[in-house]
């Protein structure tokens, strides 16, 4: 099942494709989740409520997706747990050693921005890096989560993109406040739910493309942590719970490593797309003037 978090009556709703229609649930059937906290614990029964009411969604809530507004998949994460160096290229290329624990920072809900949204290049800064990665979320609570059902803890997962600003992000040893500047964190443009996808979402290709031209490629074989281990080690210290969102890591190719260097500008248009998973698209803006002086 696809699910996204839309913009419908000026208010959060929820989506779900139906092939390539996308179905407005608050229109499709009464009872229905309104949002993929409600989807998770919802259970199996949620899910087969929005089975049914897909077969026999009404036109009126048949959208079109070009004209759609798009929301970050969850839009306000109890957690977001990102994790660098995941992949043993990108630790190279950046210059580290590659660690033998997950590095971990997290990145806050204000940073978030949904499908074809605009990545906002602050007024501080021309070092916009971009980041393509997937987002597993938590649908299950665990404290001190084995490895080997680790994955039963997925509800699914989505494409991110970590717009990185590397002057702040190497201002200090920690990386938050570079990796948090307000619209930064594009984020969907689905959940996929984990039994569409193999376990794991391993095995999977990874491409990041700034104006058509590939900048990253991967295999999400390729991360050093794989996300059941990322939900093992995480759990050791940190409750996972519904909702949580883990951003796995991203491959080589970005464009602080780059000779010259290759920062998004506004006017640009960057995707991130993984197989089976989707295809997020941000044009970049610059921060607005009365933005940068509030």
């Amino acid at each position: 099942m696809r699910l996204a978090t839309i913009l419908s009556g000026g208010k959060p709703a929820l989506a779900a494709y139906r092939g390539a229609d996308l179905i407005d649930l608050g229109k499709a059937g009464p009872g229905l989740p309104g949002d993929i906290l409600a989807f998770i614990a919802g259970g199996d029964a949620a899910r087969a409520a929005i089975a049914r009411a897909l077969e026999s969604a009404p036109a009126t809530a048949v959208l079109d997706p070009e004209r759609t507004t798009f929301l970050p998949v969850v839009p306000r994460p109890g957690k977001i747990i990102c994790v660098g160096l995941n992949y043993a290229d990108h630790s190279a290329e950046s210059g580290f050693k590659q660690p033998d624990y997950p590095t971990l920072f997290g990145r806050f809900a204000t940073s978030l921005i949904g499908h074809k949204a605009p990545l906002i290049r602050p007024s501080l800064s021309d070092q916009l890096d971009y980041e393509g990665e997937i987002a597993a979320v938590i649908g299950r609570r665990g404290k001190h989560v084995p490895k080997a059902n680790a994955l039963d803890h997925v509800a699914g997962y989505a494409v991110f993109n970590e717009g990185s600003v590397r002057d702040y992000q190497f201002k200090a040893p920690q990386w938050t406040v570079g990796k948090n500047f307000d619209g930064t964190g594009a984020f969907g443009p689905a959940l996929v739910t984990a039994d569409e996808l193999p376990p794991g979402a391993r095995g999977l290709r990874l491409t990041t493309r700034l104006n058509g031209e590939t900048v990253q490629s991967a295999s999400t074989d390729d991360m050093v942590f794989d996300v059941a281990s990322l939900i093992s080690i995480i759990s050791e210290a940190i409750t996972l719970e519904p909702g949580d969102v883990i951003v796995t890591g991203t491959p080589a190719g970005v464009g602080v490593a780059r000779k010259p260097q290759l920062f998004m500008k506004p006017g640009d248009v960057c995707e991130v797309e993984v197989e089976g998973i989707g295809l997020l698209v941000n044009p970049i803006a610059q921060e607005a003037a009365e933005r940068a002086a509030a």
